[in-house]
């Protein structure tokens, strides 16, 4: 029976016609597929009325389907005309057609992926079509939206699943109406706007503008299905969506390349609504859906004829084992080598389908060979393996081969001619294609017969590849997961418990699929519990690296021999290219697994052609000399004229081809090296004790040389963090003193100006203990590594040794060097600096201002005159002198706009100069500036690093002050999820990220978050500062304000009045007083102590008179001292002040500002209390029901608050109907959200059953 508009189901298939009348065929399947939160049946119909019930859509899902604003015509029955378009245009077109449309949920709380849509259609397709007429029956889909990309992902799964080949074959085209290929920028917003309303993201986020997995989708489809027939229609007209316009779908975005394309002259929406068949878009897309319906059972009919010659089933195995039952993951790979070898469209006819898998050792290429082996075994008539890692094995296998259909072949040319001449379809298995010397063209047949799978450690092999080539890397972490607990053989049930462990393991083992396995095969042993593993991998990592399984052994054994039979080839080659690349192996054995820039070469080769000339016994510490230059390997060849990376290169290239290392060459950066790390682990553990020391002093000089060149460490930290995992004793031993004292110097300073304080703080207590030195009486032999020690001490917060220390270098330099040295100098400087750091920011001025002055004969470019004047403005900055830190600050920032824009030193001037625009109240330039820094230090420092979290913490603080609170909440959580895991819970920068973060939750309407958080601020710093500290006056301030918000009032004013008795003594204008005073007064307020209020609201409304009449402080004392002469009965007064502050807030405020519209609702309100306003209220509850209805989500207290005062406004007014009807509505939602016993719902039900009487 067909589906009707009463019967229709919200998800599934609807069928509107049955097909052909009887005595006829049905010919073909037309459905279409809606888009995104659509109404099953109204999201087809031109000008219908939709239900009731989807009155208050929110605007998230009218980005994608919107209701038309006009009443829909009547009909002599005063019903509406509706033209449901597939029912009442296809039908009558078609009618020896099923035509049916397909409803799916995606709306809110519905949490599905595109993925999971486009299976669920697929299923109920291949459901319908299961009888014997309907499997190869043509098939016509029309998508619109979102719908579009459903089909497209359905297609391209059928085109790997078998069950789904009739389908497939059997679709004979395609209509896309606006289909979003590329994604939409609306989907930015309507993502925002899910987050206020509570709607799930994961639709909204695949569909944003330029979504990488929509481009892969695009590629896959275009690929797989680029014979099919289908059409894309795009809109050509904005949306209007009342508060804005916008193209939800651009044309480039709804159309694929190579494809027909044609534009409707509608909106996103009217793309799948025509009102009958005059109208001027369905006569542009009627033709395209003909054609396709025509074309479909010949078109169809020839993609099931049977291939001439195929033989059916497979005949001949020879396969070497069976598949790993361990076997994890991999189906998309094994999905796309199953579709690229089956794949039999034109473009591959004439040549050999090849197929090439790449990758490190271990990670399981020869499993994914026998997965699809065996998966597709019935689909050749011969699947022969062929183990070319040696010439023997090779030929023995090629012989084997042709044998086993009754060949005889005496050499591999033989066989592969053999091979090359039959007429049956093969799968020829080239395993183990590893050397990087051989050309394993010799061992493809030749002609386009068969099919090609092979599998090498050799990247360039890919280049034998004709229908793709993938490069394997490690696991995802859940597959790894499941790996290493089905290898350790425990029981599923248990997996949640443990699966933070497992998740530790496959981490620290790089998701390495071998060592997963054997890592589960040692815990499956009793050898080591799975909490234990980590605890002894770091204690004996080569041991179980090197472990080996009695039963089902890989074929090398242990993860160590994967990667050492590769490393034999090189051992055995006596090519320098070979001797290079081992030594590059050592280098980066010793730095960290990640990216190394390789540019920290050359600028290390740069710095040597200076120090060459440097005499070892010359030379300060702290600085390069010959016997550093000297250290460095061949290759970087010390003794050139100029640099040349071509031995460098070769090297790397060399270990890329053998899949040691991945080379990444990024547009406009340096190429860089990483290793898997295991593959790391394995080149340092390789070598002898010895050959380790030569190796670390090597990377330890490139690393000293490239900082002291390139004066920008900071790309490079991880790397010198890595290189330090070794006793700063045992490199003593590795070469002279004095030379390893230069290095450890450049080091530590490298870790201070990258603030790894504590691993700075570990390294000096070392050195200290090496060198026989005390920490607080300095040498002028070791001055350098004093100052180094003063900024640690300054960093990690103990200031007063810091500014003593720096007092104690100052005297001696000051005694042995002259008045004008450049070293005197610096040290007055860091004295000035420790000054600042501590407080006394008048006293570090003076010094900063003698200091720039002697400078001033220096280049304006000098890095010592430059930090000066930049510390100079910045304690400008702390001392309130913003004008001058300003200036000077513009000039700093200019001159270092020659730097590159990660350097240090220019972002820390920027950061600073920010900081003062913001202070100054250049709002949007502070903003614009900040963001800017933040960008580049996120691109370039570890999420760790002081700089960035500091730059981070700002930012933030200036989007709360600039109600940006949600962008604060983002930025916030991140820093405070770092520093609590970095410092300890009494860290001044620690507390004041969660104190920042518990006043951003309060901004948003968090509020039980927030008081935890702001109780655990106030604890701790009530314990380590005194009583009148600004920083803990704060935290006690919003914590109070936190108490007032959850109706804690006695709490709140008890903290309030302590914090007064020391704010009270600031200046009656200063800002922190006054923000107490309003929140003190907003307490007493709701205490009912309304006389203490008002009074102390009007000294805030008196004391803020100062500020511009549109300053957001001065209008929210206004508003909330008029809501207190309110209840103290004084309403005219309360009436006069906020119709000010609501006539100031409608000219300066955007519609849907919360203040604007609190003090809309606040006046109106008072209006009805006052009497004989009542019109004049509904006009302004008019105007904030509608916008809170469009930007709120249903339950959201404040719409509903609004709705309830205007419903009551309507019934004071006489319209009780009006009245019944809005506040059914707010009962109903109250019910549904606050409990019985509720206040606001007590009063909304007694008001609903007042007005139910009047009627």
């Amino acid at each position: 029976m067909a589906c009707t508009k009463e019967t229709i189901k919200a998800h599934g298939l609807n069928i509107w016609s049955t097909g052909a009348p009887p005595g006829s065929t049905t010919e073909v399947d037309i459905v279409g597929v809606q888009g995104l939160g659509s109404d099953p049946f109204f999201t087809w119909v031109k000008k219908g009325r939709a239900p009731e019930s989807k009155s208050s859509r929110k605007l998230v899902d009218k980005l994608w389907t919107r209701k038309d604003k006009k009443a829909p015509k009547l009909d002599g029955n005063n019903e509406p005309v509706e033209f449901m378009w597939p029912r009442d245009l296809l039908v009558p077109s078609f009618p020896n057609a099923r035509v049916a449309t397909y409803s799916y949920k995606s709306g809110k709380g519905v949490k599905t992926t595109l993925r999971q849509l486009a299976e669920q259609f697929l299923n109920v397709l291949f459901q319908h079509r299961q009888n014997p007429d309907e499997r190869q029956r043509p098939l016509v889909l029309i998508g619109h939206s979102l719908g579009g990309l459903v089909i497209q992902q359905a297609l391209v799964i059928a085109a790997l699943n078998r069950d789904f080949q009739e389908l497939r074959l059997s679709v004979s085209g395609v209509i896309f109406l606006g289909a979003p290929f590329q994604g939409s920028n609306a989907a930015v917003l309507g993502k925002r706007l899910a987050q206020v309303t509570g709607g799930d993201l994961s639709l909204l986020e695949l569909l944003q503008k330029d979504n990488t997995n929509l481009q892969s989708l695009s590629k896959e489809f275009s690929d797989s299905h680029h014979e099919w027939d289908f059409v894309c229609f795009y809109e050509d007209t904005d949306a209007d969506y009342t508060l804005f316009k916008t193209r939800v779908v651009t044309a480039s975005s709804a159309t694929l390349s190579g494809r027909r394309m044609i534009f409707l002259h509608t909106d996103h929406s009217g793309l799948n609504k025509f009102s009958g068949t005059n109208d001027e878009n369905y006569a542009l897309v009627l033709p395209e859906l003909q054609r396709m319906v025509n074309n479909g059972p010949s078109m169809v009919a020839n993609r099931f004829k049977p291939k001439v010659g195929e033989a059916a089933g497979n005949k001949h195995w020879l396969v070497p084992r069976g598949v790993n039952k361990l076997f994890t993951g991999r189906s998309e790979i094994i999905d796309r080598i199953k579709a690229a070898l089956q794949d039999d469209g034109a473009q591959h006819a004439g040549k050999q389908k090849v197929f090439v898998i790449t990758g490190l050792g271990g990670m399981g290429k020869t499993e994914i060979c026998l997965q699809v082996a065996n998966i597709l075994r019935e689909d050749f008539w011969g699947v022969f393996w062929v183990d070319v890692d040696s010439e023997s094995t090779a030929k023995n296998d090629f012989i084997s081969a042709v044998a086993s259909f009754g060949s005889s072949a005496k050499s591999v040319d033989d066989a592969r001619r053999l091979l090359a001449n039959t007429k049956h379809n093969w799968l020829l298995i080239l395993d183990n294609a590893d050397d990087p010397e051989f050309d394993y063209q010799a061992y493809l047949p030749s002609g386009s017969r068969g099919v090609v799978l092979m599998t090498s450690r050799i990247s360039d092999c890919s280049q034998y590849s004709t229908v793709g080539s993938e490069v394997l890397t490690s696991l995802d972490i859940g597959l790894s997961k499941q790996l290493l607990l089905r290898a350790a053989n425990i029981a599923e049930d248990l997996w949640p418990s443990v699966d933070q462990q497992a998740e530790d393991i496959a981490k620290l083992i790089g998701s390495h699929t071998l060592a997963l396995i054997q890592a589960g095969t040692y815990i499956a042993k009793g050898y080591s519990r799975l909490d234990q593993y980590p605890e002894v991998y770091g204690k004996h990592r080569k041991r179980l690296l090197t472990y080996r399984p009695s039963q089902a052994q890989s074929r090398y054994g242990d993860v160590y021999a994967t990667f050492e039979a590769s490393a034999q080839i090189l051992e055995n080659s006596e090519s320098e290219d070979a001797r290079d690349a081992l030594h590059l192996l050592g280098v980066l054995s010793m730095l960290h697994s990640s990216a190394l820039p390789l540019q920290i070469f050359e600028d290390a080769w740069n710095r040597s052609r200076y120090v060459l000339h440097i005499s070892d016994t010359e030379v300060d510490l702290g600085t390069c000399s010959r016997w550093h230059a000297s250290q460095l390997p061949e290759f970087m060849e010390v003794e050139a004229n100029e640099w040349d990376p071509h031995r460098l290169n070769k090297a790397s290239y060399l270990l890329v081809s053998l899949s040691f290392v991945v080379r990444s060459n990024l547009a406009g950066e340096s190429p860089s090296l990483s290793m898997h790390p295991l593959a790391h682990a394995w080149a340092k553990d390789r070598q002898e004790l010895t050959q380790q020391g030569q190796t670390w002093i090597a990377t330890a000089c490139i690393v000293a040389l490239s900082i002291l060149s390139y004066g920008s460490p900071r790309d490079n930290l991880v790397h010198l963090q890595s290189l330090l995992n070794i006793e700063a004793k045992t490199t003593f031993s590795l070469g002279p003193k004095p030379m390893l004292v230069s290095i450890f110097i450049i080091f530590c300073q490298n870790l201070a100006t990258n603030r790894d304080d504590s691993r700075l703080k570990t390294l000096l207590q070392d050195i200290f203990g090496i060198l026989g030195i005390e920490f607080d009486k300095p040498s002028i032999e070791y001055l350098e590594i004093y100052r180094i020690y003063g900024i640690n001490l300054q960093d990690i917060g103990d200031l007063a040794n810091s500014l003593q220390l720096y007092i104690q270098i100052a005297k001696i330099l000051d005694e042995t060097l002259p008045h004008s040295h450049y070293k005197r100098l610096i040290s007055q400087h860091n004295v000035a600096n420790a000054y600042h750091a501590s407080g006394e920011v008048e006293k570090a001025i003076e010094i900063f201002e003698q200091v720039v002055e002697a400078q001033e004969d220096l280049h304006i470019t000098n890095s010592r005159r430059l930090m000066s004047q930049h510390e100079l403005a910045r304690a400008y900055v702390a001392n309130g002198q913003v004008d001058k830190a300003i200036e000077l600050l513009e000039q700093v920032v200019e001159i270092k706009g020659t730097m590159p824009i990660a350097h240090p030193e220019r972002l820390m001037s920027q950061h600073v100069l920010a900081r003062a625009y913001h202070e100054n109240g250049q709002v949007d330039k502070a903003i614009e500036l900040f963001e800017q820094v933040v960008e580049i230090r996120e691109s370039v420092l570890p999420i760790t690093h002081y700089d960035r979290l500091a730059a981070q913490d700002e930012l933030a603080f200036i989007y709360n002050a600039n109600r940006k609170a949600y962008k604060a909440t983002h930025l916030l959580e991140q820093v405070v999820k770092i520093r609590e895991e970095l410092l300890p819970t009494t860290h001044h920068d620690r507390l004041g990220s969660e104190h920042e973060l518990g006043h951003t939750y309060l901004q948003i309407g968090r509020v039980k978050e927030a008081i935890k958080l702001l109780e655990q601020v106030v604890k701790n710093r009530e314990e380590i500062l005194p009583v009148d500290n600004q920083a803990r006056l704060m935290s006690q301030h919003e914590l109070a304000r936190g108490y007032v918000i959850d109706g804690q009032v006695e709490k709140a004013i008890k903290i309030l009045e302590q914090v007064m008795e020391h704010r009270g003594k600031l200046p009656t204008g200063h800002p922190s007083r006054l923000m107490s005073q309003h929140v003190l007064a907003r307490a007493y307020y709701k205490n009912g102590q309304v006389d203490k209020a008002i009074k102390l609201f009007e000294q805030v409304v008196d004391s803020e008179g100062a500020l511009p009449i549109t300053h957001p402080d001065r209008l929210f004392a206004q508003h909330e001292l008029a809501c207190a002469y309110n209840t103290d009965g004084q309403v005219d007064k309360a009436i006069e002040l906020l119709e000010e502050v609501v006539k100031i807030q409608e000219e300066a405020l955007p519609v849907a500002n919360p203040e604007r519209l609190s003090s809309q609702h606040e006046l109106a309100h008072i209006y009805i209390v006052k009497g004989g306003r009542v019109k004049e209220a509904i006009d302004l509850l008019e105007q904030v029901v509608n916008v809170r209805e469009e930007v709120l989500p249903v339950t959201n207290t404040h719409r509903l608050a609004s709705q309830h005062e205007l419903a009551y406004a309507y019934y004071l007014n006489g319209q009780v109907e009006k009245a019944i009807e809005l506040m059914e509505h707010v009962v109903k939602i109250k019910e549904e959200v606050q409990p019985a016993t509720d206040t606001r719902r007590l009063v909304s039900e007694s008001l609903l059953a007042r007005f139910k009487k009047r009627v």
